[in-house]
């Protein structure tokens, strides 16, 4: 297959820019041709033979005339169309691969895919991952930001709740614009010629599927992750730690990941010992907890440490959260998790088994199990033990699915 992964950013950024380069290289390993279309960046370290790319729009950045220009571009971009059909016409794949695209990439590049498909009467399916809620949600979160709390009354196109809850940023205009964007390309129908739709959870697959449009299209597969090359002695922890025995947290500090609740939880249990590897803006309250020490943003041999080492991990998540790398890597390094009951989380976790769930924003309900967990270390071990035998997809595996599934289905 001749594969086209196309994906706002193009180097490292977050968990679907991790998906398009594991999925990219297993899918090379395995034969097939693979190229990448998004946006120009000096951090890109992905692309394709022609070097066609969109400029690089940075909303933070920006004037006030720039932002003004970025307004229109986000809704429909003929850049896009342009550079991506110079992709199409040298590569010509068999499969275009839609990550996300909305506001930078605009799904402007699917009408030039279709474009292209009957100009040059070639037979390419287009495939989407959803790595968020972007088709649905015109924040791509099912959240409101300013009163921290989660929403669905978007659902089914009712874009206009948007901008009454100001859910983009606390503002009523990019609120407005994300609504005008939306309605545009559901108005258009844009999304009917996605061919499949891989859903990284069963939850994610059930809020897809309240779309007529989408419900026959789409496949709940969960995320890959590399395994960890773990020690002769099967993962038992170390116990050589600088912070002796502790809980760990790590991603970002925000309150859609529960980092708020989970520093309330700190403060109800000051004879236990936390460490939060990560950064932002809670930064400052773990900083003052006595009983946390906050090490900052972690990778590689050091958090892989900090991971295998932890009593266990904390995955307090108030958003609706997909298929988290944080609770799949912690259970790879035999460290069981406490995740929150919401979203897809529940999908990775087998309580008691494998680790532990609480009711997601409780405080309560977290303290009373972080408690529970501490003084039990004959059932963290017990989980510690049975995450031997658990085993995630790996990037080899995904691979192979994903050519039973999209090349048989190209051949027919």
């Amino acid at each position: 297959m001749r594969v086209l992964i196309v994906n706002k950013f193009l180097y490292p950024n977050g968990g679907s820019e991790t998906y398009i380069f594991g999925l990219g290289d297993a899918l090379k390993k395995h034969g097939h041709a693979v190229q990448y279309f998004g946006m120009e960046h000096e951090g890109r370290c992905v692309g394709n033979a022609v070097g066609a790319y969109t400029a690089d729009m940075d909303f933070h950045n920006a004037g006030v005339l720039q932002k003004l220009g970025y307004s229109f571009k986000t809704i429909y971009s003929k850049e896009a169309r342009d550079k991506i059909r110079l992709v199409l016409d040298d590569f010509k794949p068999d499969v275009v691969h839609l990550n996300n695209f909305n506001y930078q990439l605009t799904p402007s590049v699917i009408l030039e895919v279709v474009k292209w498909r009957k100009d040059t009467g070639r037979a390419c399916r287009i495939i989407y991952t959803a790595h968020d809620y972007q088709l649905l949600c015109p924040n791509h979160m099912f959240n409101n930001p300013r009163t921290h709390s989660n929403c669905e009354k978007c659902i089914g196109g009712q874009y206009l709740n948007c901008v009454r809850g100001r859910c983009i940023h606390g503002s009523v205009i990019k609120s407005m614009m994300g609504a005008i964007e939306a309605w545009f390309w559901r108005r258009k129908g844009t999304y009917k010629y996605i061919d499949s739709i891989i859903c990284c959870s069963e939850f994610m697959k059930s809020r897809m599927d309240t779309n007529t449009v989408f419900a026959s299209k789409t496949v709940a597969k969960h995320n890959f992750i590399e395994p960890y090359d773990r020690c002769s002695d099967n993962g038992n922890k170390t116990n050589n730690s600088p912070y002796g025995k502790y809980v760990l947290y790590f991603g970002r500090f925000s309150w859609e990941k529960g980092v708020r609740t989970l520093i309330e939880a700190c403060k109800n249990l000051p004879d236990i010992n936390f460490v939060f590897a990560g950064t932002g803006e809670y930064s400052k309250e773990i900083d003052s907890l006595p009983n946390a020490q906050n090490v900052g943003f972690k990778s590689g041999e050091e958090l892989n440490s900090l991971i295998g080492n932890a009593e266990f991990s904390v995955c307090p998540s108030e958003c609706y959260e997909n298929c988290p790398f944080s609770v799949m890597e912690s259970q790879d390094r035999l460290t069981p998790v406490l995740g929150a009951k919401i979203g897809g989380i529940p999908e990775l976790i087998e309580e008691g088994k494998t680790g532990w769930l609480f009711e997601s924003g409780s405080v309560q309900s977290l303290t009373e199990a972080i408690s529970r967990l501490w003084n039990d270390t004959e059932s963290v071990a017990e989980c510690r033990s049975n995450l031997v035998n658990l085993r995630r997809p790996d990037t080899d595996e995904y691979s192979r699915w994903y050519e039973d599934t999209f090349g048989a289905k190209l051949k027919g």
